[in-house]
């Protein structure tokens, strides 16, 4: 697959990740009620969310591509070392797991933002704009994948708003009280 393509979904899914990860830790911090407890929350799961998945990719990345690597030195009878070929892989590696932390951070600050800008109506106006993100990161995923825009939407927006729902029913049921 081309590294440009597969840069792209990585942005795609940490977008995704970072998104709903963060409006669950918005949610859940909710029942406190503490505009600075939801923010601090959220900013802490960011953070760790970003770093979780730059590692993950990291070591995910680095374990197929220097498989690939490996499988290519046994026909030739050599090693790869210092070549051209290891440096593209160790860039390829470094960059898709910066885009992927760096998604997941810049898609975690998107519910958080209503918290920080707004006087009220946070957790409502977080999720409308979470929702909003991921219909827009769907209709971006159809366009770099050359596919349905219409579908990709309905898709990332659809499962990420039963996501948000099923977060929402479980603190609902937790609590006892609504959240919003």
């Amino acid at each position: 697959m081309d590294l440009k393509i597969e840069n792209r979904i990585h942005i795609i899914q940490g977008s995704l990740v970072g998104i709903l990860t963060v409006q669950g830790v918005i949610i859940g911090a909710s029942v406190f009620g503490d505009t600075s407890i939801i923010i601090n929350a959220a900013l802490g799961g960011a953070v760790a969310l970003a770093l979780a998945n730059c590692a993950g990719s990291y070591v995910t990345r680095s374990a197929k591509e220097y498989d690939k690597l490996s499988r290519l030195e046994k026909p030739l009878l050599r090693s790869l070392d210092n070549t051209k070929i290891k440096k593209l892989t160790e860039k390829s590696v470094l960059v898709c797991s910066i885009a992927m932390g760096s998604a997941s951070f810049i898609g975690s600050l998107i519910p958080i933002l209503p918290f920080i800008l707004l006087e009220t109506r946070h957790l409502e106006v977080s999720i409308g704009l979470s929702i909003t993100a991921l219909a827009l990161l769907g209709i971006y995923s159809g366009k770099v994948l050359k596919q349905n825009t219409l579908l990709h939407l309905i898709r990332i927006a659809g499962l990420g708003g039963v996501i948000i729902l099923v977060i929402y029913i479980v603190f609902l049921i937790k609590t006892g009280q609504p959240i919003m």
